[in-house]
């Protein structure tokens, strides 16, 4: 008798799951669902872009998957893109909220915040505060400068031999952002900042790997101790990092004479209306944000434009006879000087297309019951931005799946951006450190160009342009040889 009550509970069981992983009507097609698992099983856990790719030519620019029990939608395609992203933002502005990411930040993250008044608060008040420390203005330039230079002394003492890039550009571009959010920059081996980018490194592989997917898939796994968990221990350690840091501006700052993002959110607290959805814990988690989004995304940009560079010397000597010819005798190169160097935009361009850094930006939710190129769309339904689609889209390319930065360039030679130019997402949504990226890419690439030559190891084989996956696609390890240019 108990064990066919056993039996018959199993069977209601499934039944549930069946019908709850069973496609709406007039929703998106995409291959059969299994019970409790939906679709993992057809994607690869480690890199599931390949697959992403693999089943738009089955089913279409917009098709979807189950995610475990949950629904999702996955977008391809430039048109489908801008539908979604921009004439219809809005509707598809949120955020999931029970996810893995979620849970590390403890909901209490800015950039996944869903789409409402506390993220509208806080996205108003980061673009308010950037500008005044500068993003866009002369001083933002002159911190970029200043890190550059760091950059340039460590490059000195490597002339003539291999070294290794990769610590030195994340903490040069983690540098960049601690400036301005915390009045700060660190030396290269200093506590706060290995830490920090050891965390972000870790956990951006993770949020995007197997473990973050079944995770996302089978809630009843959350308490168990996977490997999952090294997430939670390393926002740990980065949250008390950022408390040092709130409690040492406590004790110096002068209320309305803000020094840094920290000092105007304390002051904003002083303020603090009734229905204000700031708060001190928001603050840290706030400030995680903004630092892994300032650092992660331009480091590894970087990394992989330095690659390109040394595979394709005739496009490097392109880009420093430009650089050489617009700059003259000027001791820096400013911003500005961008809109005269039409080639060294398209290579920066074309950098960010190929590194294709988010390849699945951030996920995002709809807000309500919508459409998408005549589908219907739930409200909450998890949408995923397959960004590699509208970066490599045949018909707006040129040279779709080679780098060339004729991709950039007119008949006349000229700067163009196509509309399908999306690395940083497309609406409401778009990244909020946009401006400063552009900005630290293009000084950073110009004066490290107008000094040295980067030149690929004779003994290292062929450059490998397969990125290891995580939230962030990130250039394998490599090694690059340093000449000063006058010495040639």
């Amino acid at each position: 008798m108990f064990l066919s009550v056993v039996l018959l509970w199993l069977c209601i069981f499934f039944v549930i799951l069946q019908l709850k992983s069973r496609r709406p009507k007039n929703f998106p097609p995409g291959p059969s669902i299994l019970p409790i698992l939906g679709n993992l099983l057809q994607l690869n856990l480690e890199n599931p872009l390949n697959d992403f790719e693999r089943l738009r030519k089955t089913y279409g620019n917009v098709y979807s998957l189950f995610l475990g029990p949950r629904p999702a939608v996955i977008i391809s395609g430039l048109k489908a893109m801008k539908e979604a992203m921009v004439i219809k933002g809005a509707d598809f502005a949120g955020r999931p909220q029970d996810m893995f990411v979620n849970d590390v930040l403890e909901n209490k993250g800015v950039i996944l915040a869903d789409y409402g008044p506390r993220w509208r608060e806080h996205r108003r008040f980061a673009l308010t505060t950037l500008r005044n420390f500068g993003l866009g203005k002369k001083s933002m330039e002159e911190k970029i400068h200043e890190e550059i230079q760091y950059i340039v002394k460590k490059l000195d003492k490597s002339i003539g031999k291999t070294m290794s890039p990769q610590v030195m550009f994340h903490n040069a571009a983690s540098n960049i952002i601690c400036q301005v959010l915390f009045g700060t920059r660190y030396e290269y081996d200093d506590k706060f900042i290995t830490e920090m980018i050891r965390c972000f490194t870790e956990n951006a592989k993770i949020a995007n790997g197997p473990w973050a997917m079944l995770y996302d898939s089978l809630p009843f796994i959350h308490n168990l101790p996977l490997p999952f968990r090294k997430a939670f221990d390393n926002c740990k350690t980065c949250q008390d990092l950022v408390l040092n840091l709130v409690s040492e501006h406590k004790k110096t700052r002068v209320p309305g004479e803000p020094r840094d993002f920290l000092d105007c959110y304390l002051d904003e607290l002083d303020k603090k209306a009734e229905d204000s959805s700031f708060s001190e814990d928001k603050l840290i988690m706030y400030a995680l944000d903004l630092h892994f989004a300032g650092t992660d995304t331009t480091s590894n940009t970087l990394l992989t434009g330095f690659l390109y560079l040394m595979k394709y010397p005739h496009i490097q000597e392109r880009c420093q006879q430009e650089i050489d010819e617009v700059l003259g005798g000027k001791s820096q190169a400013s911003y500005d000087d961008r809109n005269n160097m039409p080639y060294m935009q398209a290579v920066i361009h074309e950098i960010q297309r190929m590194s294709n850094t988010v390849p699945l930006s951030v996920f995002h939710s709809t807000t309500k019951d919508t459409e998408l190129m005549g589908y219907s769309i739930p409200k909450g339904t998890i949408i995923i931005q397959n960004l590699t689609s509208v970066l490599n889209e045949e018909g707006h390319w040129k040279y779709p799946h080679e780098f060339n930065p004729e991709n950039f360039l007119n008949d006349q030679g000229e700067f163009v951006k196509s509309d399908a130019f999306m690395p940083f997402s497309a609406g409401p949504r778009m990244c909020l450190g946009e401006g400063l990226a552009r900005m630290e890419l293009f000084l950073i690439m110009v004066t490290l160009l107008r000094k040295f030559k980067f030149i690929w190891p004779e003994d290292a084989g062929e450059p490998d342009f397969t990125p290891l996956f995580g939230s962030t696609l990130t250039p394998r390890p490599y090694r690059m040889k340093v000449q000063l240019r006058s010495s040639e």
